[in-house]
């Protein structure tokens, strides 16, 4: 079986638990819309083959065996400018849902690295950059990343200015229930971060900027080889830069936000056959 052929199977399985219609057909009936689960399949494949929209559509109507699995015919597919209307549809927290289920599948261990990065934007739409002032050229993405399997439990994205202990703290707040320990670098030095984290039952591994010897002292107390897992954060952004992409190719903000999310969600899936538990 083909990679492709695998990613298809696991994305529709997952798509089909996340988001229902198990029972649906994939293409509308009696002026009937896509079903959800096969929308997002569709768009999975679109960052799994790394195309555009119409492109990947074309390439995709080569693909008999690979639209069977989502259950749809070559002269089923949508237009492309159907599939972006269907993007906008589907919301932030339904792929933080996806993402989620597809990091269950690696088996999370609890404890987990957070870490931000930044994506360039790349063509963003002129006429709603003029009619909103916006000058954003990148995006700020943080992900809560297991160190065990290195699958992304969580992804947050802003384009503001907000610090890493504001983000840092929402993120952990909404997994803090399946969470042993949480390490971050010293951007994340808050102890009012570090206090909530234990209120919650997670051990914070977050390193004190080193101001004074007590600074010195708290740091040296913190286990060097559990601390040096939050690197692997940086790892998992290293992977998707290099295999999806460094910049956001959408028109908004919150497709660009959906997008990354959706990048997320495509390299959990990947991982999960590349590297088995």
């Amino acid at each position: 079986m083909s990679k492709i052929s695998r990613f298809t199977q696991r994305v529709v399985t997952l798509a089909k638990n996340a988001v229902g219609g198990r029972g649906e057909a994939a293409a509308p009936e009696g002026g009937g819309g896509f079903a959800d689960y096969a929308v997002v399949s569709l768009h999975c494949l679109r960052i799994y083959l790394a195309k555009s929209y119409r492109d990947a559509l074309d390439l995709l109507s080569e693909m008999p065996q690979i639209l069977a699995e989502i259950g749809l015919e070559p002269d089923e597919l949508p237009d492309h400018s159907t599939l972006v209307k269907w993007f906008d549809r589907i919301t932030m927290a339904v792929w933080r849902v996806l993402l989620r289920c597809s990091a269950q599948e690696h088996e999370p261990s609890g404890h987990a690295a957070i870490d931000s990065t930044y994506f360039d934007r790349e063509s963003a739409c002129k006429h709603y950059c003029r009619r909103t002032n916006y000058r954003v050229q990148t995006l700020k993405t943080t992900a809560l990343v297991d160190t065990d399997s290195q699958a992304i439990l969580d992804v947050h994205c802003t384009t503001g200015k907000r610090h890493d202990t504001q983000i840092g703290w929402q993120v952990a707040l909404r997994n803090a229930g399946d969470l042993h320990s949480l390490a971050a670098d010293k951007g994340y030095d808050w102890q009012e971060l570090r206090d909530k984290l234990r209120e919650e039952g997670v051990r914070p591994l977050i390193k004190h900027r080193e101001f004074s010897p007590i600074d010195h002292a708290h740091n040296a107390r913190i286990d060097s080889a559990d601390y040096g897992q939050r690197s692997l954060s940086e790892t998992v952004f290293s992977s998707i830069k290099r295999t999806l992409g460094h910049a956001v190719r959408a028109r908004a903000w919150y497709r660009e936000f959906r997008e990354i999310a959706a990048m997320c969600l495509v390299y959990n899936i990947k991982r999960s056959f590349t590297h088995p538990n």
